[in-house]
């Protein structure tokens, strides 16, 4: 009963707990989601993957990134298995998944589900090059944005 799930409801993804507020994926934090950006292009890993992947970029405690694995897989955004003296943690959603319904809060609570609206902002945020200094895969990853964002 205490058990977390994980809901759609109205394009939104949240987890429910019978004992605390509703949570999405946009509450988490910065370093849960460094986590959770480690996490996906491995597929599964170990707290000390984790923490060793993120020392790339900035040096953590192992006990930190424990930590903050437990808090994921207390929220229903990580599953755990034990294997040896260890946990191994594997996401519950994809990033995909997650920048999706990222993606629609935003929509929905930034820009009042105002599609073109919300392409200006972006547009204002990243202006236009000259078209000849764009490469393929940026315009080409640009346009499918632009079209995915229409299409909701």
């Amino acid at each position: 009963m205490d058990q977390e799930q994980i809901h759609e409801e109205t394009n939104e993804l949240t987890v429910e707990r019978s004992h605390g507020p509703r949570r999405s994926v946009l509450d988490l934090a910065p370093l849960e989601l460094d986590c959770m950006n480690t996490l996906w292009p491995l597929g599964e890993a170990t707290v000390r993957q984790i923490r060793d992947r993120l020392a790339e970029r900035r040096a953590r405690a192992y006990t930190t990134i424990m930590t903050i694995m437990d808090r994921l897989a207390r929220k229903g955004i990580v599953e755990r298995r034990k294997s040896g003296r260890k946990y191994v943690y594997c996401a519950k959603l994809t990033a995909e998944e997650a920048r999706t319904h990222a993606l629609q809060q935003v929509l929905e609570n930034f820009f009042g589900g105002s599609k073109q609206r919300m392409i200006e902002q972006m547009d204002a945020l990243c202006p236009a090059r000259d078209t000849s200094a764009h490469d393929d895969s940026e315009r080409s990853s640009h346009d499918e944005l632009n079209a995915e964002a229409v299409q909701r």
